[in-house]
């Protein structure tokens, strides 16, 4: 059985940061219901190319919306804002991943769902959150990266700013606000009074400063880019060149020291007052990179990444190929097949949570509507009111 059978949850949601979290949930057996407006084509995420897999289907949908259900309904429509109450009253939760305005002006808050369902937890997931001048703002995760200062950390230190290759902050947030939405559930089943919880792109974004934004607010220090991507303050913690490419090794403990040491056939520098702690090592940073760098640079990537893994944390840089078709991620099911109607199949990458012992749900993302009759009668609507509200655009 999976943890989360049982539970039901409403997802208004569209493109990455709202359905990458609800997908954790609904592959940990969460029921979770896409609302989708039937007269805009459904999800934006559907659109997305440029991997289209039909009108309203595409890869991009497909790696975010696994093991969901879809039903089509217009909320602005009195029907449907009745198809919508009805709904409430049976789930556990919703998340929803709007304009921080919007949530209010669609009615889909605690406060305006209590009297039909006093245990529901809505969990909003804005851009700015649902307070304070910039509630009605657009935003995305680039943005935040610029503005809560992730851009100024990455990149050289005479090269330009520049972002996470992926849009972590949406990530980040979508895990976010379901761990609310999750936390929500568990206080409301125990105290019977459901509540709001919001979580932005923006106070997720700063709140990964963490030690380093605890660093300036406490002693002024304005952490900025470290060459060759290095850690601020520990070290050799680096990326450095090999005789074909690219090696990340992280002796962030002291015990990995005389280690890699003894690795790269220099025990001496165990001893060696430039290099014998943290502290040294720091301060002779770029002379001790200088040494390292010059022995590496006699083997390739792949030796020296067989030479030291296990002993010392390493880790070779690959590009997205080389990441996929490493045998450690085809190990153990870290890359996982769905059926699809049109393609046969496609290959997404699974689940992080392993749950040993249960087997994967493997249920491709739903045609749009695809459970929106199945739903309705199991709510007491009766095949000729469905029909209706098709016809009406109310589904």
């Amino acid at each position: 059985m999976l943890p989360l059978e049982g539970v039901r949850i409403i997802a208004i949601e569209q493109y990455g940061a709202g359905p990458f979290g609800t997908q954790v949930l609904a592959d940990l057996g969460a029921e979770v219901i896409k609302i989708e407006n039937p007269n805009e084509g459904g999800e934006v995420g559907r659109h997305v190319g440029p991997y289209l897999l039909g009108d309203e289907d595409s890869q991009f949908f497909q790696s975010l919306n696994r093991n969901k259900k879809s039903l089509t309904l217009d909320l602005k429509s009195s029907e449907g804002r009745k198809i919508f109450l009805a709904l409430v009253k049976t789930s556990d939760g919703l998340l929803d991943n709007l304009r921080g305005d919007l949530p209010d002006k669609l009615g889909i808050t605690y406060e305006q769902l209590k009297e039909v369902n006093p245990t529901i937890v809505c969990s909003h997931l804005s851009a700015y959150g649902r307070t304070g001048e910039r509630a009605a703002w657009p935003g995305f995760d680039y943005l935040m990266q610029a503005e809560t200062g992730f851009l100024s950390l990455t990149g050289e230190p005479d090269g330009p700013p520049s972002r996470f290759g992926l849009s972590i902050v949406d990530m980040m947030t979508g895990m976010t606000a379901v761990c609310a939405l999750a936390c929500g559930i568990i206080g409301a089943r125990a105290n019977q009074q459901g509540m709001d919880l919001d979580a932005s792109l923006f106070d997720t974004a700063l709140s990964n400063l963490n030690y380093v934004a605890a660093w300036y607010l406490n002693e002024g220090v304005n952490q900025g880019r470290v060459a060759r991507s290095g850690h601020p303050s520990l070290t050799p913690s680096q990326l450095f060149k090999t005789q074909n490419g690219w090696l990340f090794i992280m002796c962030n403990k002291e015990k990995f020291w005389p280690l890699l040491c003894d690795e790269l056939a220099k025990p001496e520098w165990k001893l060696d007052p430039r290099f014998i702690h943290f502290e040294a090592r720091l301060e002779n940073r770029a002379e001790l990179g200088g040494l390292i760098e010059s022995i590496l640079k006699q083997k390739t990537t792949q030796q020296w990444f067989e030479q030291l893994q296990g002993k010392v944390p390493v880790a070779p840089v690959y590009d997205i190929a080389e990441a996929l078709e490493n045998p450690f991620v085809k190990q153990e099911g870290r890359i996982i097949s769905i059926p699809h109607a049109s393609q046969g199949e496609v290959k997404v990458i699974a689940c992080p949570i392993k749950i040993p012992g249960e087997t994967q749900r493997l249920e491709p993302a739903p045609e749009l509507g695809q459970h929106s009759d199945s739903l309705l009668q199991e709510l007491g609507y009766h095949s000729k009111e469905i029909e209706a509200f098709r016809l009406n655009g109310v589904i």
